[in-house]
C-alpha cells in the first residue's frame, strides 16, 4: 500500500499529529544536533580564528584536532566543583539551568525541513511548531536572561553582578529591536508560525512593479541588517560581549564560577543562543531550508532529506560570519552598545516598519500597489529621518566646537600662566606647610 502524497510545505495543521514515538525521535535528534554542534563549533571557531591569525589552532587530540573539544568537555566535567563561601547555594546552581533550558526550547520551533518518510511516517521536519513561534523563541530569550542576572546575584562578587546588571539591560535593549526587526517579516509572510514564513519564501514577489527574489532578505534588506547587528547584541558576541568584558568584570557574571561542569552548561547556553540567533536569521530572512539558485532549478531540490542538507549549509556558513566578526571587530564600549540600540537601531526599525505597512496598506485587492501615495509617504519618512539625523549631527557637532573651544582657550591660558591648571603646584596640605619635617629615608631601605 503506497503512503499518500502529502504536500511539501507543512502547515500549522500538519503538527500534533504525530504518533509519541515520532516525537521523541524528533525531540532526540534535535538535542543531539545541538550537542554535536557544540562540540563541532568551538572547534571549528577556534580553528577557523587561528587560520585568520596564521597559526594552527588546535592539533593535538585527536585528527585535525576533532577531539579537543571532546576532551575539554570531559576535563569540565570531571574538575573539583569549587563553592566560594558567600554564595547563594541554591540560586548559583539554579542559574546554569535557567541559561540552558530556555535555549534548548528555543531551537524547537526551528524547520529544517519539509513534510518526510521517517519510519514510514509522513511528518514535518520539524518538532513543534505555534501560531506565535518566533515570539516563543524571543520569550525563551528572554527567560534565559534571569539565568545570567542570577548568576551574577548569587555569586555575591561586584564583578558579577556588574555583569549580570550589563546583560539584562543589553537584552533588554537589543531584544526591542530585534522584536521590530521581526514585524516586517510578519506583515509580508502574514504569519508568525517559522513553517508559513518558510512556505512565503516560496516564490517570489513585486515591488513597484520589479520582480523580487522570494528570500526577505533582499525585499527587506533593512530588516536583515537590523537582525544581524540584534543578533551579536542578544547572544553577547565580540563586539558586543560586554557581560563579559575581562578588562574591567574579570569574566562578568561567571567570574566566580570555576572551570567545572556548571562553567560547562554556561558556555552551552551561550553557543545555543548564537546557535537560535543563526537558525531563525534562516527560516525568516533566507528562505529556511529551501535550496538556493541554481540549485533550487532542480525539481527534486526541496522535497524529501535534501533540504536538510541546504539548511545545515546555511547554517554554517552564518555561524561562520559570526566567527568571522569575532576575529575582526573589537569590543565597544558600554555607552557606545548603549547608544546604537536606543538611538539609532529602534529609530530606524520604526520608520521601516511605518513604510512596509503603507506598502501593505496601499494594496488592492488584486495585489497591485497605487505608487502615489506609498512614494509621497516614503518621501516623508525619508525626510524626516534626515531632518532628525540632520538635527542629532548638528547638536553633536555644536558640542565637539564648544569642547574644541575650550581645550585651546585652556592652552593658551596656560601658556602664559603654566600653573593656572594646578599642576606642577603640589597640594597644600603637605607635612612642610605645617612646619612638620620630611623624613629622609637611606636609600635601599624599606
Amino acid at each position: 500500500m503506497s503512503l499518500p502524497v502529502l504536500a511539501v510545505d507543512p502547515t500549522l495543521a500538519d503538527f500534533g499529529k504525530d504518533p509519541l514515538w515520532i516525537t521523541i525521535i524528533k525531540a532526540v535528534g534535535v538535542f543531539a544536533f545541538l550537542m554535536l554542534g557544540i562540540l563541532f563549533g568551538v572547534w571549528y571557531e577556534r580553528k577557523l580564528i587561528s587560520r585568520m591569525q596564521n597559526r594552527y589552532g588546535p592539533n593535538r587530540a585527536g585528527k585535525f584536532g576533532l577531539l579537543q573539544s571532546v576532551a575539554d568537555g570531559i576535563k569540565m566535567g570531571l574538575k573539583e566543583d569549587i563553592f566560594p563561601n558567600t554564595v547563594d547555594k541554591v540560586l548559583y546552581l539554579l542559574a546554569p539551568v535557567i541559561m540552558v533550558i530556555p535555549a534548548f526550547l528555543a531551537f524547537s520551533i526551528t524547520p529544517f525541513g519539509p513534510m518526510v518518510n521517517m519510519f514510514g511516517v509522513q511528518t514535518p521536519l520539524q518538532l513543534v511548531d505555534l501560531p506565535v513561534a518566533v515570539l516563543f523563541m524571543l520569550a525563551m530569550g528572554a527567560v534565559s536572561v534571569y539565568g545570567v542576572v542570577l548568576a551574577g546575584w548569587s555569586s555575591r562578587s561586584p564583578y558579577a553582578l556588574l555583569g549580570g546588571l550589563r546583560s539584562a539591560a543589553q537584552v533588554v535593549s537589543y531584544e526591542i529591536a530585534m522584536g521590530l526587526s521581526f514585524v516586517a517579516v510578519f506583515l509580508f509572510a502574514g504569519t508568525l508560525s517559522t513553517s508559513e514564513i518558510v512556505a512565503a519564501q516560496a516564490s517570489g514577489g513585486e515591488f513597484f512593479g520589479i520582480p523580487m527574489p522570494s528570500w526577505y532578505v533582499i525585499l527587506l534588506l533593512p530588516s536583515f541588517l537590523i537582525y544581524v547587528v540584534c543578533a551579536f547584541g542578544e547572544a553577547a558576541r565580540i563586539p558586543f560581549d560586554l557581560p563579559e568584558g575581562e578588562g574591567e568584570l574579570v569574566g562578568g557574571f561567571q567570574t566566580e564560577y570555576s572551570s567545572s561542569l556548571k562553567f560547562a552548561l554556561i558556555m552551552m547556553g551561550e553557543y545555543l543562543h548564537t546557535f537560535t540567533a543563526s537558525a531563525m536569521a534562516i527560516t525568516l530572512f533566507l528562505g529556511g531550508w529551501r535550496a538556493p539558485w541554481p540549485i533550487s532549478l532542480w525539481d527534486g531540490a526541496n522535497t524529501g532529506w535534501w533540504p536538510f542538507l541546504w539548511f545545515l549549509i546555511k547554517f554554517i556558513l552564518v555561524f561562520s560570519f559570526v566567527v568571522w566578526v569575532r576575529a575582526s571587530l573589537p569590543r565597544v564600549r558600554y555607552d557606545q552598545l548603549m547608544a546604537l540600540g536606543w538611538k539609532v537601531l529602534i529609530p530606524l526599525n520604526l520608520a521601516w516598519i511605518m513604510l512596509v505597512a503603507t506598502v501593505k496598506l496601499m494594496r488592492d485587492e488584486t495585489g497591485a500597489i497605487d505608487k502615489t501615495p506609498v512614494m509621497i509617504i516614503g518621501a516623508i519618512v525619508i525626510v524626516g529621518a534626515f531632518a532628525i539625523w540632520w538635527r542629532f549631527d548638528t547638536v553633536n557637532q555644536r558640542r565637539k566646537d564648544a569642547e574644541k573651544a575650550k581645550v585651546a582657550a585652556e592652552f593658551e591660558q596656560l601658556a602664559a600662566e603654566p600653573t593656572a591648571g594646578g599642576f606642577p603646584v603640589p597640594p597644600l596640605d603637605l607635612p612642610h606647610y605645617h612646619g612638620v619635617e620630611r623624613k629622609e629615608v637611606p636609600s635601599g631601605t624599606n
